[in-house]
């Protein structure tokens, strides 16, 4: 069935993963595609689970890759691969660039089809901010496993809440491994910060109760992380397309650094400085299918990128990137022009072929008209659909920014946009993050431990 369904695909994305079985010892690769179907619905399927044994090398994941692709009869229709910045993942790229090319030609010349994996960005990114409170994280996670440890000190700790008029919620424990459950945890006890005195004062055995100069420092820094949060959620979703939502996102974070990175407190400083060093490396290059899936979103157009990049980039580069970010778009709509047009003159001659086949009789020409016609409309200069795209209004929405769908509208205009709307539906599917790949192994609902088996 999903053999079928490729077929009738022009171009699949993919996201793949690593993953390591605790029990098993083995090391897992999946594989997982996404396009936009017939009736502009985002698709998402898992193609593969392979087996890589160590040292798992960009030689052995492109192999892998490619044998996959070759399996499922797309290996012609691959347009990116999102992976996070391993540098196994860059040498695979690499080599799939060349062997991908050589059975059809890459967009773009290939400037695409490497996408990073921006929820891995992110997590580099904060990582190096919550490195600054690492302790004072570590003492409010182990003060929060002491409570939850036994029931006596839940319903204390929940009786001390009360009293001090505290909405009585749990405290929530974090996945060390997941900066995003580390923020909610600090979020969360941030809420309690009076309550764990108190506690303290009754529960003898409770000795490392954070000051509060501590839970000072994580408010801050809880502040500035919330961005982050936010914009990781977003870029996670994997039921939606993420691409044209990316480009807003990085410009928010990009503010909220720069308004820190002089702030009088000094630890707040030095916090901001060493996160936007990580920042600017991975933006300070345009990033172009973030730019290019945003103006393809007609909420946002051509005046996204003339708005974010004088905040992203100083003022003599920001003009720079925006004029190759609208040579990149044209050139991509011309080479979707080029490819439409060979795809009809296709269609076009199995018309003919079957015309004279059935001896159709040939309507007299009337060639008058054909000259009256060619001297008229050579006179009107013919807009391309990428330019008749731009120069109209932005699609306006209301408050609710959720309620507009982004497929929806280019099913309804794909036919004032025929090859704009299918340059569109390869876009969109572009997954910014690896999300859906790891997604695929995460059971952690659906584990039984050793006791229930």
């Amino acid at each position: 069935k999903l053999k079928n369904k490729l077929k009738h695909v022009q171009k699949v994305s993919i996201t793949t993963d690593l993953w390591k079985s605790k029990n098993q010892k083995i090391e897992y690769m999946v594989i997982t595609g996404h396009w936009i179907d017939s009736n502009w619905k985002l698709q998402k399927r898992i193609l593969n689970f392979v087996h890589i044994p160590p040292p798992r090398r960009g030689v052995e994941i492109a192999a892998a890759i490619f044998k996959c692709a070759k399996e499922w009869e797309i290996d012609h229709k691959i347009h990116t691969i999102s992976v996070d910045n391993a540098s196994n993942n860059d040498v695979a790229i690499r080599l799939l660039k060349d062997d991908f090319s050589r059975s059809k030609k890459l967009l773009c010349g290939g400037k695409l089809f490497h996408v990073r994996c921006c929820a891995h960005i992110l997590n580099l990114v904060v990582q190096d901010g919550l490195s600054k409170i690492v302790d004072i994280t570590n003492n409010i996670r182990e003060s929060v496993e002491f409570v939850n440890r036994s029931e006596g000190r839940a319903l204390l700790f929940a009786e001390i809440a009360q009293q001090l008029r505290i909405p009585w919620k749990k405290l929530l424990y974090d996945c060390r491994t997941r900066w995003n459950a580390t923020f909610e945890m600090l979020n969360c006890a941030i809420k309690f910060r009076d309550v764990f005195p108190r506690f303290q004062d009754r529960e003898p055995l409770y000795d490392f109760c954070p000051s509060p100069d501590d839970w000072d420092k994580v408010e801050k820094v809880c502040s500035i992380l919330e961005k982050f949060w936010t914009a990781t959620h977003i870029m996670s979703g994997t039921d939606y397309p993420t691409s044209n939502l990316f480009l807003q996102e990085v410009a928010k974070i990009k503010k909220v650094l720069d308004a820190q990175v002089n702030n009088e407190d000094d630890f707040i400083r030095a916090m901001v400085t060493k996160m936007k060093s990580k920042f600017d490396k991975y933006w300070g290059d345009c990033n172009l299918l973030m730019a290019i899936a945003a103006i393809l979103d007609p909420r946002q157009k051509m005046r996204v990128v003339e708005f974010a990049y004088p905040q992203m980039y100083p003022p003599f580069q920001a003009q720079e990137h925006i004029s190759n970010v609208r040579k990149v778009l044209f050139d991509l709509y011309e080479e979707y022009v080029a490819l439409m047009a060979s795809i009809e003159g296709t269609a076009m001659e199995d018309c003919s072929l079957e015309g004279r086949r059935k001896n159709a009789p040939v309507s007299s020409s009337w060639d008058d008209f054909d000259v009256y016609c060619d001297e008229v409309e050579t006179n009107e200069p013919l807009k391309s659909e990428l330019v008749d795209y731009l120069d109209k209004p932005r699609q306006k929405t209301g408050a609710d920014l959720k309620a507009f769908d982004c497929l929806e509208w280019w099913k309804i205009n794909r036919i004032s946009y025929p090859v704009l709307s299918q340059m569109a539906c390869d876009i969109l599917a572009i997954p910014v993050s690896t999300v859906a790949s790891e997604a695929t192994f995460s059971a952690g609902t659906r584990v039984i431990d050793s006791y229930r088996t």
